[in-house]
């Protein structure tokens, strides 16, 4: 995933992307392994299906805030989705056109956890009495970029940290990584034969050491079949806490997406299939496990 074009929209992905590779080992060594085997010639070869983040139902914070972003570059907000055992909503934004990522914006309902879990988070989230993103210059996408990587609100403790894991991990996640880019996800449609379905790609993941989020199976299958979808479990990263203690904590991941050729044009020629002719969209179920790629039993299972 890279955009050459200097548009707000290319300024803020690359960057979301550079951070999101450094810190996520697992990127680069796909990405080596696809070149010495002449999958793909370089990264920007690699499809980008979608990426995530995840968010906070507070006031001024959520989704309410973080879609202006991205409806300001032209994304198009699709279908909403709901996570009762996890207590979240999500929605999911359609690319101005089709060389960008899809985006999936989960966002925590906060009112739902228990009392100690919601003071954890109006504790650190109280003092953001206006929306933030209301302060931006969306036509400035270096402005744009630094907010995604500036903290707005203080590290928390471990204990407090901690006591939301127990009950939240995802709670937890956010709360120590804030609006860091979750995942993104590779098209394997979209790569070479022998590379081209979740098999195959989840057999060449694990043959290069990869350890796969096995919740709900190792491939997560839309109830129609035509959206199937795996990702890595997140590494662990040392993370240091406001009272100087550190823990390992859960990052971020990396998606794969098989999307399959709808039904109404399965007769179309290989070199004829675009974007709009695949199965679009996201499925509950399917997003529901992903979301364990960052949880303790995923990752120590």
């Amino acid at each position: 995933m890279h955009f050459d074009e200097q548009k707000p929209i290319d300024i803020v992905l690359n960057d979301l992307f550079e951070h999101y590779r450094k810190n996520v080992s697992d990127v680069d060594k796909i990405t080596k392994a696809l070149l010495e085997r002449g999958v793909v010639s370089a990264q920007a070869d690699i499809v980008n299906d979608h990426i995530a983040f995840r968010t906070l139902g507070v006031p001024n914070l959520g989704i309410k805030s973080f879609e202006k972003i991205f409806l300001s570059f032209g994304y198009k907000k699709m279908d909403y989705y709901y996570f009762e055992g996890k207590k979240l909503d999500a929605y999911w934004f359609a690319p101005p056109s089709d060389e960008y990522p899809r985006i999936f914006v989960s966002e925590l309902r906060v009112s739902e956890l228990s009392q100690a879990a919601q003071d954890i988070i109006q504790k650190y989230t109280a003092g953001i009495t206006t929306d933030p993103v209301d302060a931006l210059d969306l036509k400035n996408g270096v402005e744009v970029a630094t907010f995604l990587q500036k903290p707005l609100w203080d590290l928390p403790t471990s204990a407090e940290y901690e006591t939301l894991l127990a009950e939240s991990e995802y709670a937890a996640w956010v709360i120590y990584n804030r609006y860091y880019l979750n995942h993104y996800t590779i098209s394997i449609h979209e790569l070479k034969d022998g590379y081209n379905t979740l098999e195959e790609f989840n057999a060449f993941l694990e043959s290069i050491g990869l350890k796969l989020n096995t919740s709900g199976g190792k491939i997560k299958t839309s109830d129609d079949g035509l959206l199937r979808q795996s990702s890595t479990v997140s590494a662990l990263y040392d993370a240091k806490f406001a009272d100087g203690k550190t823990l390992e904590i859960a990052g971020s991941y990396v998606e794969f997406a098989e999307r399959s050729v709808l039904p109404a044009f399965k007769d179309l020629p290989k070199d004829q299939i675009k974007r709009e002719h695949r199965r679009d969209g996201f499925e509950t179920n399917n997003a529901d496990k992903i979301f364990e790629s960052t949880y303790t039993s995923q990752i120590k299972g």
